[in-house]
C-alpha cells in the first residue's frame, strides 16, 4: 500500500497563497483520481479538488477558481496550489486516492488562514 506525507502547510494571512505536496512512498501511476480533501475544525473531512491520471480535474464550488490540483506520475507527487486564501479555508489538508476509495489516511498538513 502506497503511503502518502502530506506538507506546506502553515498560517498565512486571508489573501495569501500556499502549495501543498503530497509525496508517496511507490507509484501512483495506477491509481485512477487522487485527491485533496479538507477537515475544518469540529466537521466531517470533504474531497475539495481531485485529477485523473490524464490529468483532468474536478473542484469544489468553495474553492473553484482558487486552488489548482496537479499530479507528477514520474515523480510520485501530487500538489495544490492555494490562492485567495479565506479563513473558512482553514482546516487540516489531506491527499489521498478518490479512486480507488482511500483505505487508511495520513496525518494531513494543517492551513490556518487568518483575517
Amino acid at each position: 500500500q502506497v503511503q502518502l506525507a502530506e506538507s506546506g502547510g502553515g498560517l498565512v494571512q486571508a489573501g495569501g497563497s500556499l502549495r501543498l505536496t503530497c509525496a508517496a512512498s511507490g507509484s501512483i501511476f495506477g491509481i485512477t483520481v487522487m485527491g485533496w480533501y479538507r477537515q475544518p475544525p469540529g466537521k466531517q473531512r470533504e474531497l475539495i479538488a481531485r485529477i485523473r491520471s490524464g490529468g483532468a480535474t474536478d473542484y469544489a464550488d468553495s474553492v473553484k477558481g482558487r486552488f489548482t490540483i496537479s499530479r507528477d506520475n514520474a515523480k510520485n507527487t501530487v500538489s495544490l496550489q492555494m490562492n485567495s486564501l479565506k479563513p473558512d479555508d482553514t482546516a487540516v489538508y489531506y491527499c489521498n486516492s478518490v479512486l480507488p476509495a482511500p483505505r487508511s489516511w495520513g496525518q494531513g498538513t494543517q492551513v490556518t488562514v487568518s483575517s
